[in-house]
Formats: structure tokens, sequence, C-alpha cells
């Protein structure tokens, strides 16, 4: 058979995109030399007319376009929404109060993306649920930075599993819907429904707003999955809805996603890349959490301080390119223009001066002057920086793609402390990566000794699929090795940490109660400005100005002084209620 010439191949092209043309209503008339049958030769009966009417007067870009303000008379918002929900009716998005039972596990970054899934949920007319037993749907909010975490979430999934076996078994009952959220839901993607039989829908960060329809299509036997990262996606719009009542503390996301791609890490592969929400959306929430009574808010991000808000960007804005502190560097081009994060932190801290401010987790190379500043300056922004070094050793640190050594890491600390004495430290160390020796490890455990950090999150080296280690790194360390080398962490930065809050024994601090202590009911638990838990007994106690005695309740301050001390926290006796303008005049 003879193959069709190149001119042949053009004019069915031709044919096909003018029936195509034809069959969504626009009435072009074929040319016979390119077609001659007169079958194909289309009039414009009424029948075509009226379709291609449907079309023009069909909702257009508006109407798929989030918060449009251009939807004209003949269609509502309702409408809109409809049609932003294919595959599935319009009452069947609506949750007809269903109830959710969220499960969350991880960083803080997933207390406010569950959050954020719980506000989607609950403007669909969903219902949230404490007890597990009452759940119609149960929503897994999961972490995958280590293998021990994905580890607890398939135990939790085979439970899960019997619960809805149960559930199958009663007649006219709903059935039980698990969806799994987050990080492991993007890295593991389709495998999460070929693994486990529990699992009906999985959904990546960036595909919250998706929930009400894809569990409208687990109403119809279907399994969903919707794991596309987005470059956009920040939820600036949405007011996040807390999972407890009567908090003193929120979490605030201000970015999303990271470009850093450290070798170790998974976050750039399940969070996607880094960008920032708008000041004006962030201060919003700010003023909305002040309004409830909030009195400690933490900004998130997984790169707090590279925080860049090109949204509304004008002359009057900086034109600056963004600069590294000294001795830093990063594998991907500065970025010039927009807020960057001293400009929010300067903002926010002025909204209400009784409310502390703190923000996780920032990266060492980010940390210009300005943030340090006004760190100093602002008493309402906690003295409290969290600075991740992850290994003492500069050719681990180079492995790890970190961008700076041991000197310039610890040049930055010497200038942190320069500016903002008495600073809290906190930082993150893993043991055991790639090829890492015994003695590179010492350079690790000398770090801890030098800086003497107040808090520290200390893990083994885990692989992890689709970084940039596992494609070319060996994971050679022995597990007995890295759990030895963990021990002996864990046991020296308690000794440190017992030095530095033994000398705070006599001080009087400021600390924001929380609520009664766990351990006893006769005791508050609270949190001083760098982050440190500090136990004092529930008693009357004066009220500064107040000519009075009370106890205090959760989200007071409270003076206290300091009067013992162990590795973790600080036990002392309350002086006065205050408010942290009358502690610091």
């Amino acid at each position: 058979m003879r193959s069709p010439s190149r001119a042949g191949i053009l004019q069915i092209f031709s044919i096909q995109r003018i029936l195509l043309k034809n069959r969504l209503g626009y009435c072009e008339p074929l040319h016979r030399t390119q077609y001659s049958s007169s079958k194909a030769i289309r009039s414009k009966t009424a029948a075509t007319e009226d379709k291609r009417l449907k079309y023009m007067n069909g909702p257009g870009l508006s109407h798929f376009l989030a918060n449009s303000q251009s939807l004209d008379n003949r269609y509502t918002k309702k409408l809109a929404e409809k049609v932003s929900h294919p595959y599935v009716k319009f009452e069947d998005v609506s949750g007809h109060q269903r109830k959710v039972y969220f499960d969350v596990y991880g960083c803080q970054m997933n207390v406010s993306d569950t959050e954020i899934a719980w506000s989607i949920l609950k403007s669909h007319d969903f219902q949230r649920t404490e007890r597990i037993e009452d759940a119609d749907i149960i929503l897994v909010v999961t972490c995958s930075i280590r293998e021990g975490a994905e580890q607890k979430i398939w135990n939790k999934l085979d439970l899960y599993n019997g619960l809805k076996n149960k559930r199958m078994k009663k007649k006219n009952q709903t059935p039980l819907k698990i969806g799994v959220l987050g990080c492991m839901a993007e890295r593991l993607k389709q495998q999460l429904l070929e693994k486990s039989r529990a699992v009906d829908l999985v959904v990546g960060p960036d595909s919250y707003r998706d929930l009400p329809r894809l569990l409208a299509l687990t109403e119809h036997g279907q399994k969903a999955i919707n794991v596309l990262l987005s470059l956009e996606e920040t939820y600036g719009d949405i007011m996040p809805l807390s999972l407890s009542e009567n908090r003193m503390s929120a979490f605030l996301s201000i970015m999303r996603g990271c470009d850093n791609m450290c070798t170790y890490c998974i976050v750039p592969h399940t969070r996607g890349r880094e960008r920032s929400r708008s000041v004006e959306s962030i201060l919003e929430e700010v003023r909305f959490l002040s309004d409830q009574g909030i009195k400690e808010i933490t900004l998130l991000g997984q790169n707090v301080n590279s925080y860049r808000d090109i949204s509304e960007y004008s002359q009057s804005f900086t034109s600056e390119e963004t600069t590294l502190a000294k001795g830093f560097k990063t594998i991907y081009k500065t970025k010039k223009g927009g807020l960057r994060f001293a400009d929010l932190l300067d903002k926010v801290s002025q909204i209400n001066p009784e409310i502390r401010i703190r923000f996780t987790s920032p990266h060492p190379k980010d940390f210009p002057d300005e943030v340090l500043y006004l760190i100093k300056e602002r008493n309402n922004i906690c003295s409290n920086i969290h600075l991740p070094a992850q290994s003492g050793n500069t050719r681990v640190l180079d492995l790890m793609r970190r961008g700076y050594s041991r000197d310039s890491y610890l040049e930055l600390v010497s200038h942190i402390r320069d500016i903002i004495p008495g600073v809290s430290l906190s930082s993150d160390f893993i043991c055991g990566f790639c090829s890492e020796t015994e003695e590179e490890f010492q350079d690790t455990l000398s770090l801890i000794k030098e800086v003497r950090y107040n808090y520290c999150y200390l893990f083994p080296y885990s692989l992890r699929e689709k970084t940039p280690a596992h494609r070319r790194f060996e994971d050679d360390v022995p597990s007995n090795v890295k759990l030895d080398r963990l021990d002996r962490m864990i046991k020296l930065f308690r000794q440190e940490a017992l030095k530095l809050n033994q000398a705070q024994i006599g001080e009087k601090q400021l600390v924001l109660v929380e609520g009664h202590s766990k351990r006893s009911a006769k005791d508050f638990a609270g949190r001083n400005d760098g982050n440190t838990k500090v136990i004092f007994p529930d008693m009357e106690t004066p009220v500064e100005g107040g000519n009075c005695l009370k106890n205090p309740t959760s989200g007071e301050y409270v003076e206290v002084q300091i009067t013992e001390a162990n590795s973790q926290v600080l036990k002392g006796y309350p002086i006065r209620i205050v408010t942290m303008d009358q502690f610091h005049s």
C-alpha cells in the first residue's frame, strides 16, 4: 500500500480541522478541492445555528477562574462552581453533613494544611468529628521526611482497613472512606491505591481545593487521585479553620515549596517550587487571629527567610537582588524585586504588639541584618532563631548541598549573637549521612558543643527515593552505627542544654500560659521568649495595675522567677500577671 504524500497528509489535517470546527458550531464551508463528497458539506441548519449560539452564550474563561469578578447576570457563582467540578453533579460535591475525622502527622506545616483542608470541606457542608467511630471519612495528613514516618502511616492504614470492613458489614451505614493527604500522597501517588485496599483517595499538598470533587467521585465506588504540583497555589484566599477550641497560638503559612534542593531532602519533590503568599493576605489573617484572641503566631514555610512577595510589585518596592549571608552560596539564580521577609516581619509585628511572633524554618543562607535588627528592636518578635546545621563537617555539608562550610556557619552564629545577645538557638542535625566517617561525625559533636543550642532536632539519616542522594550516593553507613551516633548526639545536646538552662536560674522571664501541665493539674505550663517550656504552680497571683489577686488563665502573660532547671524544662514561681508592654517597660 502506497504511503500518502506530505501534501496529502496536510490536506487530511485541514479537513479534520474544519470538520472539528463544524462540530463545535462554526460553519466554515469545505472547499471542493479539499473534499468532494456532498455529505461532508454542512449547511447552516437550524440545529447547527442553535448549537453555535449555545457555545457563544455559554460560560466563558471567567467562569473557570477562581474568585472571578466578571460573572454576568446569566450565571450565578453557584453555576460557575458547578462548571469547575467536571464528572460529578453539583449536588454530589456537597458533603451532606458527612463527618470527617483528621489524623495529622509530621511538621507544623501539616497542621496548617489540615486547617486549610477543613476550611474547604466545611464550606461544602461537611462536618468534623473528634470520634473516629462516628467518622464517615478519615483523612490522614502525612509526612514523608523519613522512612519511619511513612511506616507509621502504613500501620495506621491497616487499622483503618479493619474499621472499613466492620462498617461494610453493618446495614444502612454510610460506607467509610479513607483519604491520604500531604507529602506521602505526593511521593507515592498511585502506589498508595495499589498497595492499600483501605485508601479511596490520594491528594497532594497543592490539590486540597479539589477535595469535595474527589470525595464525590469515591461515593460512586471510584478511586480518586490528584497529586498535581502547582507553581502558583498558596491558598492565600482561604481562611484556615482551627481544629482546636480555645487555642492561644496559631500557625500561619506564608509560603510553600522549596528551591534549595539539598541532596537528602524530599520536600522539593513533595511540595514543589517556592512561592510566597501576598503580604496583604497574610496581614488579613493576622488581624483575624488577633480578633480571635490569639497570643502567639508562628510564621511557617520550608524556607521562610527567602520569602518574596511579587504579587503587587511596583517601583516603590525594592528592586535589589536577593543576597546571601557571608560565606554562603546556592544552586539557583538570585531573584530580583518584591517585598522580602524583613518587610513582612515588620508589618506583622505592628498589628498587635501583644502577640508574640515566631518563624520557622529558615535556611542559614538567608539571614540579612535587617531581620536580625528587627528581632532585637521589637519586643514581640521572639529572640529565638532556628538555625539548621545538619552536620558539623564541611565535606559532608558539601555532599548535602547545604551551601556553606563549618566556618561560615560558625561565623553566622557569632554575628547573630553579637546583634542579639542572649538569643535562643535551635537546630537540626542528621547523623550517618552517605559516606560519613567517625572523624567527620566528631565534627558534628564538636559543633553542638561549641554553639550550645537551646534545643535540637536530631535524627539518623533516612534515604528517600527521588532525592539527589538516592540517585548519586550510597547509603553505606550501617543502621547500628547511625543509632549509636544518634545516641551520642542526644546525650551531648542534653548536657549542653542543661548548662544553658541552669544559667537561667534566678532570672525573671515572661511566660505565655498555654494551659495546665500534663503531669499535674496543680501546675501551669507555658513558654518563655526562647521557646523553652516553663512550669509554675497554679496559684493566686498579683495582677499588675489591678490591685487584686487571681489565678492565671491560658493566653495570659505571667512574669515567672526561675528556680529550677533540667535539660528540657524550667521551673519557677509566678510573680505577677502582666501585659508584654508592662513586662518590658
